[in-house]
């Protein structure tokens, strides 16, 4: 029995899953070219269905998440959806009324479902479907974070786990507390939206000149900018509180939205980014451990936006109170159309377990299709590579940055080694280079790592439980600093990608750079240009190393040098 998850919201998606595995799974961004896209994913349920060669006719359940007021009235008016994305993403003049636009977001979230939501929802939601061609399918909607629960539960391997969502809003919610236990998922405890520190995390990138839901990691590098000081001294700490298993907000969000305002009047940009990253940490370790008295698991599996932040994530692990954490990798609302259809095959067939050793769910090319796009462009100059990890290796280790796109894309926000951009750990110059020609990011973010898995404990502070997906920072040792400082941020820190065989192309080649450098460690970053999303075909590829003047490039089994780029 085929499932079809989607998500028509915030970073909409689709997923196919039959049985107890994970088919395709992907982002509507990644065919429109818009970052995190808001419309109808046409795209992704097409490309779901051509991965699996099979016709609409032949899904009979689709699940879709959120039924909250605002979400509702998005899709009965399209219109506003998009209004709001150009705003939050900045791409209009500044509005005359912003502040009160704000506010009327902030209050109309807070709402929750209200009777006919979900009548109207399953309405609109099945018309688009019809006119795809689906029929005689059973439509089901499912809370918001319930489906983030379900991801974050069924792909962790644990069979009896403690599973905690946060993220800003989601159906009158900003958190849940749910145990796995039995393939069983039940919700025990939830944080209303009116409590959202994740709310609070966002106002605080918007009041600081940035684009919320898309730019909070920025707040939580430019942190570390800022001169250090003692909890007691915050500005804000008395926003927050922990209270058993509830965070508890001192303010509304549009009263606080009006108080972060004020501080921020006279506050340096890096002290107050501090501030919220220090008020977000405090509350999430006073949190987790409340959550581990209560419920005494050792296991926690973590979704929801919030749980993106992973400095956070650190110093929760750090703590000890759980031995094993899973964070699933695509935590935001992107990854709540797999959790949806995840949530309606475990309520029609009892499926509550998936393996997850990677996530490239994403679609792939082949060489004969690779080629044929090679062959049209006469300033390309192309030749199969019978051991590409082996000649990539070498150029990393000669300071090049490549362009490296393999088999199935990834899904998520992290580029994990199929569809990524490698540079030399320990080299400022390709980072400089990648900064400002590539990449054009502010000053302060920091690029992350890729290493074997087997090295990690070489190279880390406590890197004992294997992190796969870039979800946690981690201390980097001192005496590996400079041979990873490309990839080490001001605090000292790093997020790294772990390999193992789940990629055997990516593994070799580490292990190619390791030969000559002692360590098997790169510089790993999106293939992407500043502003878009991460590549899905080879014409992105071509596009973006034209765009960029980069000369090397690996598509597939094909080694590509752009000919025009210059030495």
């Amino acid at each position: 029995m085929y499932i079809l998850g989607i998500w028509d919201g915030h970073d909409s998606g689709a997923a196919l899953i039959k049985e107890n595995r994970i088919l395709y799974a992907a982002n509507e961004e990644r065919f429109t070219k818009r970052k995190l896209e808001v419309k109808f994913p046409y795209n992704s349920i097409k490309a779901a269905l051509e991965f699996e060669q099979i016709t609409p006719a032949d899904v009979k359940a689709i699940a879709f998440p959120t039924l909250e007021f605002t979400k509702t009235v998005s899709r009965v008016f399209p219109a506003q959806k998009e209004a709001y994305y150009k705003f939050r993403r900045r791409k209009m003049l500044k509005p005359r009324f912003e502040e009160q636009m704000h506010y009327q977001k902030y209050t109309m979230t807070s709402i929750g479902v209200l009777p006919l939501c979900g009548s109207i929802s399953k309405m609109y939601i099945g018309n688009a479907l019809k006119s795809m061609g689906f029929k005689n399918f059973k439509l089901y909607a499912v809370e918001h974070h319930k489906a983030h629960a379900t991801t974050a539960a069924f792909t962790s391997g644990f069979n009896s786990a403690l599973v905690v969502t946060l993220d800003g809003v989601g159906d009158g919610k900003s958190g849940t507390v749910s145990i796995l236990d039995n393939n069983e998922l039940k919700e025990v405890s939830f944080i209303p939206a009116r409590d959202s520190i994740g709310i609070f995390y966002e106002q605080i990138t918007n009041i600081l000149g940035m684009r919320e839901l898309e730019d909070e990691g920025k707040i939580m590098a430019m942190a570390d900018f800022s001169y250090p000081f003692d909890y007691k001294d915050n500005k804000l700490k008395e926003f927050f509180s922990v209270e058993g298993s509830r965070i508890k907000a001192r303010y509304g969000p549009v009263a606080q939205y009006k108080a972060l305002v004020r501080i921020a009047w006279s506050t340096p940009r890096e002290q107050f980014a501090y501030m919220a990253q220090q008020v977000l940490e405090e509350n999430l370790v006073k949190y987790f451990r409340e959550l581990s008295k209560e419920y005494k698991f050792d296991n926690v599996a973590m979704s929801g936006g919030t749980m993106s932040n992973v400095k956070a994530n650190m110093r929760i692990r750090e703590q000890g109170f759980f031995k094993k954490h899973h964070i699933f990798p695509h935590m935001g609302d992107g990854g709540i159309a797999l959790g949806a259809a995840m949530h309606v095959n475990h309520m029609l067939n009892g499926i509550s377990a998936y393996e997850f050793n990677d996530a490239y769910l994403g679609g792939s090319y082949t060489d004969d299709q690779i080629e044929a796009i090679l062959r049209k462009d006469k300033s390309l100059h192309y030749e199969l590579d019978g051991d590409k990890p082996k000649h990539a290796a070498e150029l990393v280790n000669n300071n090049n940055y490549i362009f490296w796109f393999q088999g199935r894309m990834e899904y998520g926000p992290r580029a994990l080694g199929n569809r990524s951009i490698i540079a030399k750990a320990g080299s400022d110059d390709v980072k400089d280079r990648l900064n400002l020609f590539v990449k054009k990011r502010e000053w302060f973010q920091p690029f992350a790592p890729s290493m074997l898995a087997e090295d990690a404990n070489r190279l880390l502070e406590d890197a004992g439980e294997r992190n796969r997906f870039m979800t946690m920072a981690y201390r980097v040792k001192e005496q590996h600093r400079d041979i990873m400082k490309s990839v080490v941020h001001v605090d000292m820190t790093a997020r790294p990608q772990m390999v193992g065989d789940e990629n055997r192309s990516y593994m070799e080649m580490l292990q190619g750079v390791r030969k000559k450098s002692g360590y098997g460690v790169i510089l790993n970053t999106s293939l992407n240009i500043h502003g878009m999303p991460i590549a899905m075909a080879p014409d992105d590829v071509i596009r973006a190393a034209k765009d960029t003047n980069t000369r090397y490039m690996f598509l597939g089994n094909f080694f590509v040098e752009n000919m025009k780029a210059k030495a």
